[in-house]
């Protein structure tokens, strides 16, 4: 795998999904590499002819929100409709091309959900049991003393942890432990990178425990309804996870599903138990196909801590814009590292890149480029023979190593300059010169379809000057002045 086919009769689906960010919070930067990560995979399959459905919205039920909404004197869907809007505008923000806005309040999502609950509960998952657990309200879930620091949650320290006493609706997640384990054997890439994949299987081959997934509705009424039972709603975590099926429309039948699933999902590692192990589980019981591929983040921090409101260091996605420019920050957020790793961002980092790969590096080499074959007069030759690395790019780009992929680019950028100075192509006579600038105009127009998913306003004024080259080009990237 990894090759690309072009032109084929038939083609190629691709969907792939966000998590859905939890409307309790404005967009950070975190998730912002996640969604411009996506936008750039499904740009790139959109442009090697597959069909790309991408889905993003937001998750909008449960405890978390339901008190936030009650503190600031708000119905809760008022208060999601308030956050929703912020996520979506990040559409605009960072010229994002999903088709699907999927949010948990819509009702065919309700519907879906309480489809799929029905389903499970008939396959003999679901069953109602009385219990006691430690619940961390800063999660949203269930924790057991080992993952506990102290007593409390080491994501949450500053929140108490509840002790709760309730008759819940669980899914027999014990049920799935074989199933999961050999789904995982049989394919290496579910989970990328790869050692995401083992922690996941250690932690299934450990033993499954069954998990709630109802709320008592006298308790906490921000949920949908569970079927056949008005006393309980459903836990958020089992309705959040259905949204990447319900935005394709299942249950119905002839609907996206049937041609888009399963599909590809990006997270971030806090999430790797419910996408790769509870929901996987939950498609089992549905009898549904499982996720073709789950990728998984890292975390960012800034200047080596975590990024936290307390702390005063999270940095908004509009500041990166406002700063750079939407294409510079897609490209800086994609440059941060091997999607996967933690990665470390400074504002003295970010300047200094952009400054080095965008200003100098990519921007001024298609100035120097353009600037030189329009004063040879010279148009783009007809014949733009592929370079060697554009197949290793193509396999990158295949496997979601954006890293990779972006890395390819950069290093085209380097030779493309250095073929420049070693043959000095503004000393020679015309037939010579027209030569280089020939081969450097086909290295140019690969380097820039290379960079189109990453940058795709500033890549389109490159191809556009390329191919009418008496029109020149004006810098594509401003200096910083502070």
């Amino acid at each position: 795998s990894g090759h690309v086919a072009y032109n084929s009769s038939v083609p190629k689906t691709f969907y792939l999904t966000t998590t859905l960010p939890y409307v309790n919070a404005e967009p950070h930067i975190g998730f912002a590499l996640e969604i411009t990560a996506a936008d750039v995979l499904c740009r790139y399959h959109h442009s090697i002819g597959d069909e790309v459905v991408f889905n993003t919205g937001t998750d909008e039920h449960g405890q978390k929100i339901y008190q936030q909404a009650l503190a600031a004197n708000q119905d809760p869907q008022s208060y999601c409709d308030t956050y929703a809007a912020k996520f979506s505008d990040l559409k605009s923000q960072l010229n994002l091309s999903y088709d699907h806005f999927i949010r948990t309040t819509d009702a065919h999502h309700v519907s879906a959900a309480q489809t799929f609950w029905s389903r499970c509960y008939e396959n003999g998952d679901i069953y109602k049991k009385t219990y006691q657990t430690k619940y961390c309200v800063g999660c949203e879930l269930e924790k057991t003393d080992s993952e506990l620091v102290d007593g409390r949650c080491p994501l949450h320290p500053t929140k108490e942890v509840e002790l709760r006493d309730e008759e819940n609706y669980f899914f027999k997640f014990s049920n799935y432990a074989q199933a999961l384990l050999n789904h995982y054997e049989a394919h290496p890439d579910f989970v990328k990178p790869s050692y995401r994949l083992k922690e996941i299987k250690s932690f299934v081959a450990q033993g499954l425990q069954d998990f709630s997934i109802s709320r008592l509705k006298a308790k906490m009424p921000w949920g949908i309804a569970v079927p056949n039972d008005p006393d309980h709603v459903m836990y958020v975590w089992f309705d959040a996870l259905i949204n990447y099926i319900s935005t394709l429309g299942w249950p119905e039948p002839s609907s996206e599903f049937e041609r888009f699933w399963p599909g590809t999902q990006v997270a971030g590692k806090d999430n790797l138990r419910q996408q790769s192990a509870m929901w996987q589980a939950m498609l089992f019981s549905a009898k549904l196909p499982p996720s073709k591929q789950i990728l998984i983040n890292g975390f960012i921090g800034v200047n080596g801590q975590k990024m936290s409101k307390s702390l005063g260091n999270v940095i908004a996605p509009k500041e990166l814009v406002d700063r750079y420019g939407i294409d510079s920050t897609r490209f800086l957020l994609i440059n941060l590292g091997p999607f996967g790793e933690d990665m470390d961002v400074s504002w003295e980092r970010l300047d200094q890149e952009y400054t080095a790969l965008l200003v100098n590096g990519y921007g001024n080499l298609c100035s120097r480029i353009i600037r030189m074959a329009q004063k040879a007069e010279l148009s783009l030759p007809p014949e733009l023979p592929q370079p060697t690395w554009y197949q290793s790019y193509q396999e990158a780009m295949a496997a979601a190593e954006l890293a990779t992929a972006l890395n390819l680019t950069q290093e085209a950028v380097r030779n493309l300059d250095q073929y420049l100075s070693d043959n000095k192509p503004w000393t020679l006579a015309a037939a010579e010169q027209q030569q280089i600038l020939d081969a450097a105009l086909a290295q140019l127009y690969w380097l820039t379809q290379a960079l189109r998913p990453v940058m795709p306003t500033s890549t389109q004024i490159v191809l556009t000057a390329l191919d009418n080259l008496s029109l020149g080009i004006s810098p594509l990237f401003p200096r910083l002045t502070q």
